[in-house]
């Protein structure tokens, strides 16, 4: 479904993500890697972003134990172990 924007009938900008998370371990050196590109990508694109323990939150660690680190881009997962700068760049921006 296309949005239109009111002002000359224009398509709207497609809604950018809301939200990136991470999820990691203590002490987990591509969960490390991990946060670095997050950290990155989403300061220079303006999208805010949490990390969750695996260690914390019984949940996480049944589903993803053995992909972290992993993220997720709006709850849905967008990668897991080693997380590419540039596709998670087009990710939140397309």
């Amino acid at each position: 479904m296309d949005v239109m924007s009111p002002l000359f009938g224009r398509k709207a900008p497609a809604p950018r993500a809301q939200l990136v998370t991470l999820i990691r371990k203590p002490g987990c050196h591509l969960c490390d890697d991990a946060q670095v590109v997050v950290e990155k990508v989403c300061g220079d694109l303006g999208v805010p972003w949490e990390q969750q323990d695996i260690t914390q939150d019984p949940r996480l660690h049944e589903l993803y134990w053995e992909q972290i680190p992993v993220v997720l881009v709006d709850g849905e997962q967008h990668t897991f172990w080693r997380v590419n700068e540039e596709r998670l760049r087009k990710a939140l921006t397309d």
